[in-house]
């Protein structure tokens, strides 16, 4: 595949969904010898599903923040993802988005709080360093920037936090889910917005 194809939404859509069934399938592989497994810790339950949805404000807070009041490393970030991160999400339709963010939401949390975080819980009994390491290795799987690992680990043990607070992992996978479909709407509007302005400012100065 060329540098031209790879720019391509179909091609940036089936990068993305095999890089999160891939994960999904590792969680679910090495999961078969955790008890309970990270299907078995997701159980469908309407107030774990709210509570999802209500932990996602936190993190939308945070986005509007880093974006309205960029500063010093967190303007870099910002910086970065307007050149190099949008940029991929700019032609893809809302249902490729929302597929994207379902499968990362599912993917992501049954490996990193149902396989990784469980199973040092499980086989240390350290409720604490299995939060703390599965976090740390969320950032660094993360590793755009070294502000965005931070970031990303910081997410992670928030994610990891709803995991154990409501002892379903339902909850963090609705979270991740609904922030990361909510953020890429929220940053390509952004840029849909700025570059109208930007075009009405140039019409203007002619």
């Amino acid at each position: 595949m060329n540098e031209s194809e790879q720019g391509e939404p179909g091609a940036i859509f089936a990068s993305a969904v095999a890089v999160e069934l891939g994960l999904l399938v590792i969680a679910l592989l090495v999961g078969w010898f955790l008890s309970p497994s990270p299907l078995e810790q997701a159980h469908a339950n309407t107030t774990d599903l709210l509570y999802g949805l209500l932990a996602c404000v936190p993190l939308l807070t945070g986005l509007l923040a880093i974006t309205h009041v960029p500063w010093g490393p967190l303007g870099r970030l910002d910086d970065f993802v307007r050149r190099h991160v949008v940029p991929l999400f700019a032609e893809c339709r809302l249902w490729q988005i929302g597929v994207i963010a379902l499968l990362a939401g599912v993917g992501e949390e049954a490996l990193f709080r149902g396989v990784v975080q469980a199973g040092i819980q499980q086989y240390f009994g350290s409720p604490a360093w299995a939060l703390v390491i599965a976090s740390v290795l969320f950032g660094l799987a993360h590793w755009i920037t070294p502000t965005y690992a931070v970031l990303a680990g910081l997410i992670g043990a928030y994610l990891g936090w709803l995991a154990l607070a409501t002892g379903n992992l339902l909850t963090p996978m609705v979270t991740h889910a609904v922030y990361d479909f909510a953020a890429i709407l929220y940053l390509l509007r952004r840029e849909r917005i700025d570059s109208a302005s930007g075009t009405m400012l140039l019409d203007d100065a002619e």
